[in-house]
Protein backbone atom coordinates (compact mmCIF):
# COMPACT_ATOMS: atom_id res chain seq x y z
CA UNK A 1 0.00 0.00 0.00
CA UNK A 2 0.93 3.28 -0.11
CA UNK A 3 -0.25 6.94 0.80
CA UNK A 4 -0.43 9.85 -1.70
CA UNK A 5 0.38 13.08 -0.76
CA UNK A 6 -2.50 15.41 -1.03
CA UNK A 7 -0.63 18.75 0.61
CA UNK A 8 -1.29 21.69 -1.66
CA UNK A 9 -3.14 19.82 -4.23
CA UNK A 10 -6.48 20.21 -2.55
CA UNK A 11 -6.76 16.37 -3.35
CA UNK A 12 -8.04 13.95 -0.49
CA UNK A 13 -5.35 11.27 0.17
CA UNK A 14 -6.41 8.29 -1.36
CA UNK A 15 -4.42 4.57 -0.59
CA UNK A 16 -3.20 2.65 -3.49
CA UNK A 17 -4.23 -0.83 -4.07
CA UNK A 18 -0.38 -2.30 -4.85
CA UNK A 19 -0.72 -5.87 -4.18
CA UNK A 20 -2.58 -5.77 -7.79
CA UNK A 21 0.68 -4.17 -8.98
CA UNK A 22 2.95 -6.67 -7.77
CA UNK A 23 0.88 -9.24 -9.05
CA UNK A 24 1.00 -7.88 -12.88
CA UNK A 25 4.62 -7.12 -12.36
CA UNK A 26 5.40 -10.62 -10.79
CA UNK A 27 3.63 -12.44 -14.01
CA UNK A 28 5.21 -9.79 -16.36
CA UNK A 29 9.06 -11.46 -15.67
CA UNK A 30 7.62 -15.09 -15.23
CA UNK A 31 5.84 -14.86 -18.56
CA UNK A 32 8.92 -12.68 -20.21
CA UNK A 33 10.83 -15.85 -19.44
CA UNK A 34 8.44 -18.29 -21.10
CA UNK A 35 7.86 -16.33 -23.93
CA UNK A 36 11.38 -16.19 -24.96
CA UNK A 37 12.51 -19.40 -24.31
CA UNK A 38 9.68 -20.73 -26.65
CA UNK A 39 11.35 -18.33 -29.46
CA UNK A 40 14.91 -19.25 -28.95
CA UNK A 41 13.36 -22.76 -29.22
CA UNK A 42 11.77 -22.19 -32.31
CA UNK A 43 14.69 -20.37 -34.04
CA UNK A 44 17.10 -23.49 -33.01
CA UNK A 45 14.19 -25.48 -34.96
CA UNK A 46 14.46 -23.25 -38.00
CA UNK A 47 17.96 -23.51 -37.90
CA UNK A 48 18.67 -27.35 -37.03
CA UNK A 49 15.66 -29.18 -37.86
CA UNK A 50 16.39 -32.14 -35.40
CA UNK A 51 15.17 -29.76 -32.84
CA UNK A 52 11.58 -30.17 -33.83
CA UNK A 53 12.39 -33.55 -31.87
CA UNK A 54 9.77 -35.44 -33.90
CA UNK A 55 6.72 -34.92 -31.99
CA UNK A 56 3.82 -33.43 -33.25
CA UNK A 57 3.88 -31.50 -29.65
CA UNK A 58 6.85 -30.15 -30.11
CA UNK A 59 6.85 -29.03 -33.67
CA UNK A 60 6.90 -25.28 -35.19
CA UNK A 61 3.85 -25.36 -36.29
CA UNK A 62 2.21 -25.52 -32.49
CA UNK A 63 5.16 -23.93 -30.66
CA UNK A 64 4.76 -20.77 -33.27
CA UNK A 65 1.60 -19.18 -31.79
CA UNK A 66 2.37 -20.57 -28.20
CA UNK A 67 5.53 -17.84 -28.76
CA UNK A 68 3.80 -15.01 -30.30
CA UNK A 69 0.67 -15.51 -28.11
CA UNK A 70 3.07 -15.52 -24.98
CA UNK A 71 5.12 -12.64 -25.71
CA UNK A 72 2.22 -10.72 -26.82
CA UNK A 73 -0.84 -11.51 -24.91
CA UNK A 74 1.40 -12.85 -21.59
CA UNK A 75 4.35 -10.87 -21.70
CA UNK A 76 3.22 -7.71 -23.10
CA UNK A 77 -0.38 -8.12 -21.65
CA UNK A 78 0.77 -8.45 -18.48
CA UNK A 79 3.02 -5.25 -18.39
CA UNK A 80 0.45 -3.19 -19.98
CA UNK A 81 -2.27 -4.07 -16.82
CA UNK A 82 0.92 -3.30 -14.50
CA UNK A 83 1.23 -0.18 -15.68
CA UNK A 84 -1.85 1.08 -16.02
CA UNK A 85 -2.93 0.37 -12.44
CA UNK A 86 0.14 1.54 -10.70
CA UNK A 87 0.01 4.82 -12.78
CA UNK A 88 -3.98 5.16 -13.24
CA UNK A 89 -4.31 5.41 -9.06
CA UNK A 90 -1.84 8.10 -9.23
CA UNK A 91 -2.81 9.99 -12.16
CA UNK A 92 -6.68 10.50 -11.05
CA UNK A 93 -5.77 10.09 -7.01
CA UNK A 94 -7.86 7.63 -6.23
CA UNK A 95 -8.22 3.39 -5.42
CA UNK A 96 -9.28 1.45 -8.42
CA UNK A 97 -13.09 1.15 -8.02
CA UNK A 98 -13.04 -2.07 -7.49
CA UNK A 99 -10.92 -4.77 -6.02
CA UNK A 100 -12.70 -7.88 -6.88
CA UNK A 101 -13.14 -6.40 -10.30
CA UNK A 102 -8.66 -6.12 -9.95
CA UNK A 103 -8.43 -10.11 -8.96
CA UNK A 104 -10.67 -11.26 -11.17
CA UNK A 105 -8.50 -9.21 -14.33
CA UNK A 106 -5.99 -10.90 -13.00
CA UNK A 107 -6.72 -14.44 -12.27
CA UNK A 108 -8.45 -14.70 -14.90
CA UNK A 109 -5.43 -13.75 -17.55
CA UNK A 110 -3.14 -16.05 -16.07
CA UNK A 111 -5.54 -18.60 -16.86
CA UNK A 112 -6.06 -18.02 -20.18
CA UNK A 113 -2.28 -17.78 -20.73
CA UNK A 114 -2.43 -21.00 -18.93
CA UNK A 115 -4.78 -22.60 -21.80
CA UNK A 116 -3.35 -21.42 -24.16
CA UNK A 117 0.22 -23.16 -23.24
CA UNK A 118 -2.34 -26.54 -23.10
CA UNK A 119 -4.19 -26.09 -26.30
CA UNK A 120 -1.77 -24.97 -28.41
CA UNK A 121 0.84 -27.83 -28.15
CA UNK A 122 -2.01 -29.98 -28.48
CA UNK A 123 -2.83 -28.34 -32.00
CA UNK A 124 -6.21 -26.76 -30.97
CA UNK A 125 -6.54 -23.70 -32.63
CA UNK A 126 -8.67 -21.65 -34.79
CA UNK A 127 -5.84 -20.59 -37.20
CA UNK A 128 -5.72 -16.96 -37.43
CA UNK A 129 -2.93 -14.88 -36.65
CA UNK A 130 -2.66 -13.87 -33.22
CA UNK A 131 -6.75 -14.93 -32.57
CA UNK A 132 -5.32 -18.87 -32.82
CA UNK A 133 -7.27 -19.52 -29.94
CA UNK A 134 -10.70 -21.84 -29.60
CA UNK A 135 -13.95 -20.41 -29.19
CA UNK A 136 -14.53 -21.64 -25.58
CA UNK A 137 -10.83 -19.12 -24.74
CA UNK A 138 -11.99 -16.60 -26.94
CA UNK A 139 -15.22 -16.05 -24.24
CA UNK A 140 -13.36 -16.46 -21.43
CA UNK A 141 -11.28 -13.55 -22.73
CA UNK A 142 -14.48 -11.35 -23.32
CA UNK A 143 -15.45 -12.03 -19.74
CA UNK A 144 -12.27 -10.85 -18.63
CA UNK A 145 -12.10 -7.62 -20.26
CA UNK A 146 -15.36 -6.44 -19.47
CA UNK A 147 -14.46 -6.71 -15.67
CA UNK A 148 -11.52 -5.03 -16.47
CA UNK A 149 -13.14 -2.49 -18.79
CA UNK A 150 -16.02 -2.19 -15.78
CA UNK A 151 -12.82 -1.29 -13.44
CA UNK A 152 -11.25 1.01 -15.50
CA UNK A 153 -13.95 3.31 -16.49
CA UNK A 154 -15.81 2.73 -12.57
CA UNK A 155 -12.16 4.45 -11.27
CA UNK A 156 -12.57 7.06 -13.88
CA UNK A 157 -15.68 7.73 -13.36
CA UNK A 158 -14.69 7.82 -9.24
CA UNK A 159 -11.15 10.13 -9.49
CA UNK A 160 -10.57 12.98 -7.76
CA UNK A 161 -9.58 15.11 -9.92
CA UNK A 162 -10.97 16.71 -13.10
CA UNK A 163 -8.29 16.74 -15.69
CA UNK A 164 -7.76 13.49 -17.28
CA UNK A 165 -3.93 12.98 -18.76
CA UNK A 166 -2.92 11.94 -22.06
CA UNK A 167 -1.38 8.48 -20.74
CA UNK A 168 -5.21 7.13 -19.50
CA UNK A 169 -6.35 8.39 -23.36
CA UNK A 170 -4.16 6.14 -24.85
CA UNK A 171 -5.33 3.71 -22.07
CA UNK A 172 -8.76 3.95 -23.09
CA UNK A 173 -8.30 3.33 -26.89
CA UNK A 174 -6.63 0.52 -25.62
CA UNK A 175 -9.59 -0.81 -23.46
CA UNK A 176 -12.46 0.05 -26.12
CA UNK A 177 -11.19 -0.99 -29.32
CA UNK A 178 -9.39 -4.47 -28.56
CA UNK A 179 -12.86 -5.07 -27.06
CA UNK A 180 -14.23 -4.44 -30.45
CA UNK A 181 -11.70 -5.88 -32.80
CA UNK A 182 -11.74 -9.42 -30.55
CA UNK A 183 -15.46 -9.62 -30.33
CA UNK A 184 -16.32 -8.98 -34.48
CA UNK A 185 -13.09 -10.87 -35.79
CA UNK A 186 -13.81 -14.12 -33.35
CA UNK A 187 -17.66 -14.61 -33.85
CA UNK A 188 -17.68 -18.08 -34.83
CA UNK A 189 -20.05 -20.98 -35.21
CA UNK A 190 -19.12 -23.61 -32.76
CA UNK A 191 -19.45 -27.02 -34.40
CA UNK A 192 -17.87 -28.66 -31.20
CA UNK A 193 -16.23 -27.85 -27.60
CA UNK A 194 -13.30 -27.71 -29.26
CA UNK A 195 -14.23 -26.45 -33.06
CA UNK A 196 -15.84 -23.67 -34.71
CA UNK A 197 -16.42 -22.91 -38.01
CA UNK A 198 -15.95 -18.78 -39.14
CA UNK A 199 -18.72 -16.62 -39.32
CA UNK A 200 -16.88 -14.89 -42.68
CA UNK A 201 -15.86 -16.63 -45.42
CA UNK A 202 -13.25 -16.07 -48.39
CA UNK A 203 -12.06 -11.99 -48.91
CA UNK A 204 -14.70 -10.87 -46.54
CA UNK A 205 -13.17 -13.55 -43.67
CA UNK A 206 -9.29 -12.02 -44.89
CA UNK A 207 -10.46 -8.62 -44.55
CA UNK A 208 -11.58 -9.08 -41.27
CA UNK A 209 -8.70 -10.89 -40.03
CA UNK A 210 -5.98 -8.26 -41.10
CA UNK A 211 -8.08 -5.90 -39.53
CA UNK A 212 -7.93 -7.38 -36.03
CA UNK A 213 -4.35 -7.99 -36.81
CA UNK A 214 -2.84 -5.17 -37.84
CA UNK A 215 -4.67 -3.57 -35.21
CA UNK A 216 -3.90 -6.06 -32.43
CA UNK A 217 -0.57 -4.24 -33.11
CA UNK A 218 -1.75 -1.08 -33.05
CA UNK A 219 -3.99 -1.37 -30.28
CA UNK A 220 -2.51 -3.88 -28.07
CA UNK A 221 1.16 -3.21 -28.65
CA UNK A 222 1.35 0.28 -29.55
CA UNK A 223 -1.56 2.91 -27.71
CA UNK A 224 -1.01 0.86 -24.24
CA UNK A 225 2.82 1.64 -24.10
CA UNK A 226 2.48 4.83 -25.76
CA UNK A 227 0.90 5.26 -22.52
CA UNK A 228 3.44 4.20 -20.53
CA UNK A 229 5.93 5.90 -22.09
CA UNK A 230 4.02 9.41 -21.59
CA UNK A 231 3.85 8.55 -17.98
CA UNK A 232 7.13 6.44 -17.20
CA UNK A 233 9.46 7.98 -19.13
CA UNK A 234 8.84 11.62 -17.69
CA UNK A 235 9.05 10.20 -13.92
CA UNK A 236 12.15 8.45 -14.98
CA UNK A 237 13.69 11.91 -16.36
CA UNK A 238 12.06 13.87 -13.72
CA UNK A 239 11.19 16.24 -16.45
CA UNK A 240 7.79 17.42 -18.00
CA UNK A 241 6.68 15.61 -21.25
CA UNK A 242 8.42 17.97 -23.68
CA UNK A 243 4.79 19.37 -25.65
CA UNK A 244 1.26 17.90 -24.13
CA UNK A 245 0.03 19.59 -26.73
CA UNK A 246 2.19 17.06 -29.52
CA UNK A 247 1.10 14.17 -27.10
CA UNK A 248 -2.92 15.17 -27.99
CA UNK A 249 -1.65 15.81 -31.68
CA UNK A 250 0.02 12.13 -31.33
CA UNK A 251 -2.94 10.32 -29.72
CA UNK A 252 -6.21 12.01 -32.04
CA UNK A 253 -3.88 11.12 -35.07
CA UNK A 254 -3.47 7.61 -34.39
CA UNK A 255 -5.93 6.27 -33.08
CA UNK A 256 -7.81 7.87 -36.66
CA UNK A 257 -5.59 6.59 -39.18
CA UNK A 258 -4.34 3.18 -37.27
CA UNK A 259 -7.88 2.34 -37.74
CA UNK A 260 -7.56 2.07 -41.63
CA UNK A 261 -4.23 0.44 -41.98
CA UNK A 262 -5.08 -3.55 -41.81
CA UNK A 263 -5.60 -3.72 -45.75
CA UNK A 264 -1.77 -3.26 -46.56
CA UNK A 265 -1.41 -6.86 -45.66
CA UNK A 266 -3.88 -7.85 -48.48
CA UNK A 267 -2.24 -6.52 -51.24
CA UNK A 268 -2.04 -7.93 -54.74
CA UNK A 269 -4.93 -10.06 -53.45
CA UNK A 270 -8.59 -10.22 -54.53
CA UNK A 271 -9.25 -7.14 -52.53
CA UNK A 272 -10.92 -4.23 -54.22
CA UNK A 273 -8.38 -2.05 -55.33
CA UNK A 274 -9.52 0.71 -53.64
CA UNK A 275 -9.66 -1.16 -50.30
CA UNK A 276 -6.24 -1.58 -50.72
CA UNK A 277 -4.63 1.70 -51.44
CA UNK A 278 -6.86 3.02 -48.79
CA UNK A 279 -4.98 0.75 -46.36
CA UNK A 280 -1.54 1.91 -48.21
CA UNK A 281 -2.52 5.30 -48.21
CA UNK A 282 -3.48 5.63 -44.25
CA UNK A 283 -0.66 3.36 -43.43
CA UNK A 284 2.19 6.33 -44.90
CA UNK A 285 0.06 9.07 -42.84
CA UNK A 286 0.67 7.16 -40.08
CA UNK A 287 4.13 7.77 -40.13
CA UNK A 288 3.03 11.47 -39.30
CA UNK A 289 1.98 11.02 -35.34
CA UNK A 290 4.11 7.85 -34.99
CA UNK A 291 7.19 9.93 -35.58
CA UNK A 292 5.62 13.21 -33.77
CA UNK A 293 5.58 10.81 -30.48
CA UNK A 294 8.69 9.96 -30.98
CA UNK A 295 10.47 12.60 -31.18
CA UNK A 296 8.07 14.07 -28.37
CA UNK A 297 9.28 11.34 -26.17
CA UNK A 298 13.09 11.63 -26.74
CA UNK A 299 13.05 15.39 -26.39
CA UNK A 300 11.57 15.37 -22.81
CA UNK A 301 15.09 14.03 -22.12
CA UNK A 302 16.50 17.89 -22.89
CA UNK A 303 18.58 18.80 -20.04
CA UNK A 304 19.30 15.19 -18.94
CA UNK A 305 20.93 13.29 -21.57
CA UNK A 306 23.76 12.95 -19.55
CA UNK A 307 22.10 10.52 -17.25
CA UNK A 308 22.19 8.18 -20.11
CA UNK A 309 25.84 6.84 -19.30
CA UNK A 310 24.75 5.76 -15.61
CA UNK A 311 20.90 5.40 -15.36
CA UNK A 312 20.04 1.68 -17.23
CA UNK A 313 15.97 2.80 -17.24
CA UNK A 314 16.71 5.55 -19.04
CA UNK A 315 18.82 3.53 -21.60
CA UNK A 316 16.22 0.85 -21.95
CA UNK A 317 13.96 3.77 -22.46
CA UNK A 318 15.37 5.36 -25.34
CA UNK A 319 16.46 3.04 -27.38
CA UNK A 320 12.62 1.59 -27.13
CA UNK A 321 10.97 4.80 -28.03
CA UNK A 322 13.78 4.91 -30.65
CA UNK A 323 12.78 1.30 -32.27
CA UNK A 324 9.46 2.64 -32.09
CA UNK A 325 10.41 5.01 -34.32
CA UNK A 326 12.16 3.27 -37.01
CA UNK A 327 9.28 0.31 -36.52
CA UNK A 328 7.06 2.88 -37.35
CA UNK A 329 9.01 3.98 -40.68
CA UNK A 330 9.75 0.46 -41.71
CA UNK A 331 5.62 -0.11 -41.66
CA UNK A 332 4.80 2.52 -43.48
CA UNK A 333 7.62 2.07 -46.06
CA UNK A 334 6.65 -1.61 -46.59
CA UNK A 335 2.81 -0.86 -46.99
CA UNK A 336 4.01 0.82 -50.52
CA UNK A 337 2.85 -1.54 -53.31
CA UNK A 338 6.41 -1.54 -54.75
CA UNK A 339 7.87 -2.48 -51.50
CA UNK A 340 5.28 -4.71 -50.81
CA UNK A 341 5.95 -6.62 -53.37
CA UNK A 342 9.64 -7.85 -52.61
CA UNK A 343 8.99 -8.07 -48.61
CA UNK A 344 5.62 -9.56 -48.10
CA UNK A 345 6.09 -13.59 -47.30
CA UNK A 346 10.07 -13.09 -46.94
CA UNK A 347 12.16 -13.11 -43.81
CA UNK A 348 12.17 -9.01 -43.75
CA UNK A 349 8.59 -9.25 -42.01
CA UNK A 350 9.82 -11.39 -39.31
CA UNK A 351 13.01 -8.82 -38.35
CA UNK A 352 10.00 -5.86 -38.76
CA UNK A 353 8.02 -7.52 -35.78
CA UNK A 354 10.45 -8.40 -33.83
CA UNK A 355 12.08 -4.91 -33.93
CA UNK A 356 8.45 -3.60 -32.92
CA UNK A 357 8.06 -6.18 -30.53
CA UNK A 358 11.40 -6.35 -28.57
CA UNK A 359 13.21 -3.27 -29.43
CA UNK A 360 9.82 -1.25 -28.88
CA UNK A 361 8.09 -2.98 -26.51
CA UNK A 362 10.65 -5.13 -24.66
CA UNK A 363 12.89 -2.31 -23.91
CA UNK A 364 10.55 -0.38 -22.62
CA UNK A 365 9.04 -3.15 -20.69
CA UNK A 366 11.83 -3.73 -18.76
CA UNK A 367 12.41 -0.12 -18.41
CA UNK A 368 9.24 0.22 -16.67
CA UNK A 369 9.69 -3.17 -14.56
CA UNK A 370 13.48 -1.53 -13.57
CA UNK A 371 11.71 1.66 -12.33
CA UNK A 372 8.94 -0.11 -10.42
CA UNK A 373 9.93 -2.79 -8.73
CA UNK A 374 12.28 -1.02 -6.33
CA UNK A 375 9.68 1.16 -5.68
CA UNK A 376 6.63 -1.51 -5.11
CA UNK A 377 8.49 -3.52 -2.74
CA UNK A 378 10.71 -0.64 -1.74
CA UNK A 379 14.06 -1.83 -2.03
CA UNK A 380 17.43 -0.96 -3.97
CA UNK A 381 17.59 -2.97 -7.14
CA UNK A 382 19.62 -5.67 -6.13
CA UNK A 383 22.05 -6.14 -9.09
CA UNK A 384 22.55 -2.47 -10.75
CA UNK A 385 25.42 -3.14 -12.69
CA UNK A 386 23.72 -6.17 -14.27
CA UNK A 387 21.12 -4.16 -14.98
CA UNK A 388 22.86 -2.53 -17.81
CA UNK A 389 24.84 -5.37 -18.46
CA UNK A 390 21.00 -6.87 -19.40
CA UNK A 391 20.46 -3.38 -21.46
CA UNK A 392 23.74 -4.29 -23.84
CA UNK A 393 22.74 -7.95 -24.21
CA UNK A 394 19.06 -7.03 -25.39
CA UNK A 395 20.44 -4.01 -27.79
CA UNK A 396 23.40 -6.26 -29.42
CA UNK A 397 20.94 -8.75 -29.35
CA UNK A 398 17.68 -7.22 -31.34
CA UNK A 399 20.51 -5.70 -33.68
CA UNK A 400 21.48 -9.11 -35.06
CA UNK A 401 17.94 -10.11 -34.56
CA UNK A 402 16.54 -7.94 -36.71
CA UNK A 403 19.42 -7.06 -39.51
CA UNK A 404 19.69 -10.51 -39.94
CA UNK A 405 16.23 -11.01 -40.77
CA UNK A 406 16.19 -7.79 -43.28
CA UNK A 407 19.25 -9.48 -45.01
CA UNK A 408 17.55 -13.00 -45.15
CA UNK A 409 14.45 -11.41 -46.44
CA UNK A 410 15.91 -8.73 -49.11
CA UNK A 411 18.08 -12.14 -50.59
CA UNK A 412 14.28 -14.11 -50.31
CA UNK A 413 12.55 -11.10 -52.31
CA UNK A 414 15.17 -10.68 -54.30
CA UNK A 415 15.76 -14.27 -55.52
CA UNK A 416 12.38 -15.16 -56.04
CA UNK A 417 11.35 -12.67 -58.63
CA UNK A 418 14.79 -13.12 -60.21
CA UNK A 419 14.72 -13.87 -64.08
CA UNK A 420 17.53 -15.58 -65.82
CA UNK A 421 17.54 -15.65 -69.97
CA UNK A 422 14.69 -16.45 -71.29
CA UNK A 423 12.29 -15.05 -69.11
CA UNK A 424 12.28 -18.25 -67.11
CA UNK A 425 12.87 -18.21 -63.12
CA UNK A 426 16.28 -18.14 -62.10
CA UNK A 427 15.81 -19.91 -59.08
CA UNK A 428 12.53 -22.43 -59.83
CA UNK A 429 13.32 -24.96 -57.28
CA UNK A 430 12.05 -23.02 -53.55
CA UNK A 431 14.07 -25.07 -51.51
CA UNK A 432 17.41 -24.01 -53.01
CA UNK A 433 16.18 -20.86 -51.60
CA UNK A 434 15.43 -21.86 -48.04
CA UNK A 435 18.56 -23.65 -48.07
CA UNK A 436 20.60 -20.22 -48.60
CA UNK A 437 18.74 -18.67 -45.64
CA UNK A 438 20.60 -21.56 -43.19
CA UNK A 439 23.56 -18.74 -41.68
CA UNK A 440 20.65 -16.08 -41.77
CA UNK A 441 18.96 -18.38 -39.14
CA UNK A 442 21.74 -18.94 -37.32
CA UNK A 443 22.56 -15.29 -36.96
CA UNK A 444 18.89 -14.97 -35.53
CA UNK A 445 19.17 -17.36 -33.03
CA UNK A 446 22.56 -15.90 -31.56
CA UNK A 447 20.91 -12.52 -31.58
CA UNK A 448 17.82 -14.00 -29.80
CA UNK A 449 19.39 -15.94 -27.69
CA UNK A 450 21.55 -12.96 -26.52
CA UNK A 451 18.03 -11.06 -26.07
CA UNK A 452 16.63 -14.08 -24.06
CA UNK A 453 19.84 -14.37 -21.52
CA UNK A 454 19.32 -10.36 -20.60
CA UNK A 455 15.68 -11.40 -19.57
CA UNK A 456 17.35 -14.29 -17.62
CA UNK A 457 19.45 -11.70 -15.53
CA UNK A 458 16.39 -9.33 -15.29
CA UNK A 459 14.05 -12.09 -13.94
CA UNK A 460 17.30 -13.10 -11.33
CA UNK A 461 17.95 -9.30 -10.33
CA UNK A 462 14.37 -8.75 -9.48
CA UNK A 463 14.03 -12.11 -8.27
CA UNK A 464 16.85 -10.93 -5.72
CA UNK A 465 15.48 -7.29 -5.19
CA UNK A 466 11.84 -8.97 -4.13
CA UNK A 467 13.09 -11.35 -1.43
CA UNK A 468 16.07 -8.64 -0.42
CA UNK A 469 16.41 -8.27 3.28
CA UNK A 470 16.47 -4.29 3.16
CA UNK A 471 13.42 -2.27 3.87
CA UNK A 472 13.97 2.01 2.46
CA UNK A 473 11.72 4.61 1.69
CA UNK A 474 10.07 4.92 -1.78
CA UNK A 475 12.91 7.27 -2.37
CA UNK A 476 15.47 6.02 -2.07
CA UNK A 477 14.25 2.73 -3.52
CA UNK A 478 15.29 4.22 -7.07
CA UNK A 479 17.54 2.27 -8.74
CA UNK A 480 21.10 2.84 -8.62
CA UNK A 481 22.81 4.24 -11.39
CA UNK A 482 25.24 1.67 -12.77
CA UNK A 483 28.16 2.65 -15.42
Amino acid sequence: MEKSASAGTGVPAAIYDDDIVKKFAIATILWAAVGMLVGVIIALQLAWWPANLGLPWTTFGRLRPLHTNAVIFAFGGNICFTGIYYSMQRLLKTRMWSDTLSKIHFWGWQLIIVSAAVTFPLGLTQSREYAELIWPIDIAITLVWVAFAINFFGTIATRKVKHIYVAIWFYMSFVITIAVLHIVNNLAMPATFLRSYPLYSGMTDALVQWWYGHNAVGFFLTTPFLGLMYYFLPKAAERPIYSYRLSIVHFWGLIFLYIWAGPHHLLYSGLPDWAQTLGMVFSIMLLAPSWGGMLNGLLTLRGAWHRLRTDPVLKFMVVGVSFYGMSTFEGPMMSIRAVNGLAHFTNWVVGHVHSGALGWNGMLSFAVLYWLVPRLWNKPLARPAMATQHFWLATIGIVLYTVSMWAAGLMEGLQWRAVGDGGLLANPIFIDIVHRLEPFYWLRLVGGTLYFVGALMAVYNFWKTIRGPESVSADAAAPVPAT
